[in-house]
Formats: structure tokens, C-alpha cells, sequence
């Protein structure tokens, strides 16, 4: 096997599981902490592997690094790479598509309990000295209520799958998993309306690439007056600002978010202010063991590379094989990719 030294572009995790994968297989790495495309263009030189977490990776980087041949993503989602221009390129990028299913589903399944059960806005009343049930009204029986999907892929079926215990009707707005038909039957899949109309709670599963601002104003006020929606997904698919118009004015109850437009959300921000609303820093994709799961797997894809063996995750064409069968085609292009 020929030596290959990897550069990690960008890295907050504990390297120790991926150090343990490349140094048995004879691979050095390097760690650089780029923010920048220019940040890579000036200290990526000369690798044809990166592996990548945050650094956006554009046209700008792919341009100016000549020797690159593949990106392994250290993660799921890829909304901060250009995978034309990466094609363009001739630069293959791999991601770890199942690397935290289980926990941003259990996260999407957290937060529904507890803006089901408005834990959250209780705990708040307790620390006040203002302990009643009458703070709660109305709760509603789960299996009494219906869970809409925009996105039915892997997490999105996780979920699902969790709050069937609780008795609760499914639908599912999915063009590819309509066409392809990867969704259970317990997932009623329908249209984007319908989904909006009907469902007591919704939990969004798409990418952002495509789908900026698929709810906004107008979809919120086809939900019902006690509807709440969480967003594990990708900052940016919710419109904030309409958002919190919505919660303000109870035209929909509340909302859960872990992830916003600018992360961690500023404390200043309107949403902040509401007894109805409930945050989370972009922490739903972590455990300890979905930690070190991703980073083994991306270990493993670059060990891949060095002994010229087919890469297992790789993303061919910009088609985003390797996703399949998570994927979410929206009402608003026709085309995407669930995140964790």
C-alpha cells in the first residue's frame, strides 16, 4: 500500500478512534482548523485526501487545490460542499450517510414529547413558584394525534418507528420515497397540503439545499392553530422570522428547534423570548458512540482509498448514491437529501 498522509481540514471531535483505524493501516494525517475556502486553498496543499467537517468547500477550493481526489465528509450532511463543482473537478466526496439515524431521531422524538406534554414551558412555571396542570391546557392523547414527515428517509422512519409506540397516524411528504417506494405502510405517503392540514405535529427531514424557506408564512397558516413543528434537519428550512410571527400570534402552538439560520441561535433573537418555543444547539446528531461511529467510518473510507479498494460511501456524480434510500424530493425543486 502506498503512503498517504491525510489532512483533516477542520475537526472539534476526539480523533482518538480515527487515530487508532489510520495508524494501524500505515496513514498519517495532519489536522489543520480552516474556515475559509481560502483557509484550504492556503493550507491544504498537496493532499489528495481531506477529510472534512465544517469548512465550506466551493468552487474557490476545488479550483485552487489541483492535487485533491477525494473529500470524505466527517458527517452526514454535504450542504456546505459544491458537489458540481466537486465534479467538475474530478473529486470524489463521501459522507457517512447512517453515522447518528438513531440519535437525531431520538432527539426529533424528545423534543415531540416534550412540546406534547409542554415539559419544558411546566419546568419553567415550577421555577416560578406557578406549579398548575391548567398551565398545560390543552394536551391532547398522542394516539389520538397525527405525525407529519417532510422527509421520509432513514431518520424520518426512525422517528416513526419510535412514536408508533404511542399510538400515533402517520403521513409523509416524500417524492422519492413515493417513487421508489422505500416508505413502510404505516406511512401514509401524500402531498405537501395535506401533510400541512392534518398534522398535529411535524417534523422536518429534508436538506436545506433546495428547500430555503419551505415554511414560511404561508405553509404556517395552513397548520392547524394547535400544531407545533420541529426541525432537526437544517437551519434555514423554517423561515424564523414567519416563525415566530406564527408562535407569537398562536397561529400555530409551538415549535422545537436544533438547528437555526446562524448557530448557535444569537441571544438576542425573537424566538428566545417565547414560552412556546424550545432550542437545542445542533447537538441532535451526538452520543458518545454516534461520535465515534462517524469517525471510524470515515477512517475506514480513506483506508479504502490507500489500498485502491472501491469506496464504499462516495457520492458519484453529485447524485448522492450513497444516501439512498434517505432521500426527500420537496414541493420546491423536485430533488434532495436528508440530513443528521
Amino acid at each position: 500500500m502506498p503512503a498517504l498522509t491525510v489532512c483533516f481540514t477542520d475537526t472539534d471531535q476526539d480523533l482518538t478512534p480515527v487515530d487508532a483505524v489510520l495508524r494501524e493501516n500505515g496513514i498519517e494525517y495532519v489536522v489543520r482548523q480552516c474556515k475559509t475556502p481560502a483557509d484550504l486553498v492556503l493550507n491544504c496543499q498537496g493532499f489528495e485526501v481531506l477529510v472534512n467537517q465544517y469548512t465550506p468547500l466551493t468552487e474557490e477550493a476545488f479550483a485552487g487545490l489541483k492535487d485533491l481526489k477525494v473529500v470524505v465528509r466527517y458527517g452526514v450532511g454535504v450542504d456546505h460542499i459544491d458537489i458540481p463543482a466537486a465534479t467538475r473537478h474530478g473529486v470524489t466526496i463521501c459522507n457517512v450517510p447512517d453515522g447518528c439515524t438513531n440519535e437525531v431521531a431520538d432527539h426529533g422524538a424528545a423534543m415531540l414529547l416534550a412540546l406534547a406534554r409542554k415539559i419544558v414551558l411546566l419546568n419553567q412555571k415550577a421555577r416560578q413558584g406557578k406549579s398548575s396542570f391548567r398551565d398545560a391546557i390543552p394536551l391532547f392523547r398522542l394516539n389520538t394525534c397525527t405525525l407529519g414527515l417532510i422527509g421520509v428517509g432513514r431518520i424520518g422512519i426512525a422517528l416513526a418507528t419510535r412514536m408508533r409506540g404511542f399510538g400515533m397516524r402517520f403521513l409523509g411528504f416524500d417524492e422519492y420515497a413515493r417513487q421508489k417506494n422505500t416508505s413502510p405502510d404505516f406511512i401514509e405517503l401524500t402531498d405537501m397540503e395535506r401533510v400541512l392540514a392534518e398534522s398535529d405535529f411535524i417534523s422536518i427531514h429534508c436538506p436545506l439545499d433546495g428547500n430555503r424557506d419551505l415554511i414560511g408564512a404561508a405553509e404556517l397558516a395552513r397548520m392547524k392553530k394547535t400544531a407545533c413543528i420541529i426541525n432537526v434537519a437544517r437551519g434555514g428550512i423554517i423561515n424564523e422570522d414567519a416563525l415566530y410571527k406564527a408562535l407569537k400570534t398562536g397561529a400555530i402552538a409551538a415549535a422545537a428547534l436544533d438547528v437555526s439560520v446562524v448557530e448557535p441561535l444569537p441571544a438576542d433573537s425573537k424566538l428566545l423570548t417565547l414560552d412556546n418555543f424550545i432550542y437545542t444547539p445542533h447537538m441532535a446528531y451526538y452520543s458518545v458512540s454516534a461520535a465515534a461511529d462517524i469517525g471510524i467510518k470515515a477512517a475506514e473510507e480513506v483506508v479504502r482509498y490507500a489500498k485502491g479498494g472501491a469506496l464504499a460511501l462516495c457520492l458519484e456524480s453529485g447524485t448522492l448514491t450513497a444516501f439512498h434510500p434517505s432521500c426527500v424530493a420537496t414541493g420546491r425543486n423536485g430533488a434532495g437529501r436528508e440530513r443528521g
